[in-house]
């Protein structure tokens, strides 16, 4: 009786954490016209305590450009910045979640940068001002961008709960914060939502 007993609890928390459904996120501007490169992420207590950091993450320099323009990375995670051009570059940030910089430089520096704090960290480069590239730093393993073609995005296998939906954009005026809204994450099946983006700058 007792083995059984430890079976069904055993079975039961089984079943509880195997628990999870998709979200499925249309980002739209002002006009509804569909947005590419929106990022979406979902917050919670439990999301928190999932996070884990990525390796090999890298935010390059091709043709004098930031490559990815922008990077997702789960809070913890360090970033190389190779410079895959002849010129040398002076990358740089002054936000609030990760002040670095990396003077002149050819190759690949040595050491990675940690990125220990969420949020959105702008970059630069000293030589060139029209670099402009963004790493969004989340305290979540659930996130994603949307599809230039379609302005969706979809996370799957997110434990099913309560969460904050939070979705960012590069053209959010500087220092604003992810749009942010309440999502219940379904124990099967998906969950849709459109999210509109009100006062984007052009």
């Amino acid at each position: 009786m007792r083995k059984f007993a430890l079976f069904l609890t055993l079975s039961l928390c089984l079943f509880q954490v195997t628990q999870a459904g998709n979200v499925r996120v249309r980002v739209q501007d002002g006009t509804g016209r569909s947005l590419t490169d929106a990022v979406v992420f979902l917050e919670s207590a439990q999301a928190r305590r999932q996070v884990r950091p990525l390796a090999a993450l890298e935010m390059a320099q091709q043709k004098k450009q930031f490559v990815p323009e922008v990077l997702v990375v789960p809070v913890g995670s360090e970033v190389r910045f190779p410079n895959h051009d002849t010129v040398r570059h002076h990358v740089y940030s002054f936000s609030p979640a990760k002040k670095f910089e990396l003077k002149l430089y050819t190759g690949t520096p040595a050491n990675p940068v940690l990125f220990d704090r969420p949020g959105v960290v702008v970059l630069g480069c000293n030589i060139h001002d029209q670099m402009v590239g963004w790493i969004l730093v989340v305290d979540t393993p659930y996130y994603a961008q949307t599809l230039a073609a379609t302005g969706k995005a979809q996370i799957d296998d997110v434990p099913a709960g309560s969460y904050h939906l939070r979705t960012w954009h590069t053209r959010l005026p500087v220092g604003a914060p992810a749009l942010e809204q309440a999502l219940i994450v379904p124990a099967t099946g998906t969950a849709e939502v459109t999210v509109r983006m009100q006062g984007l700058q052009p």
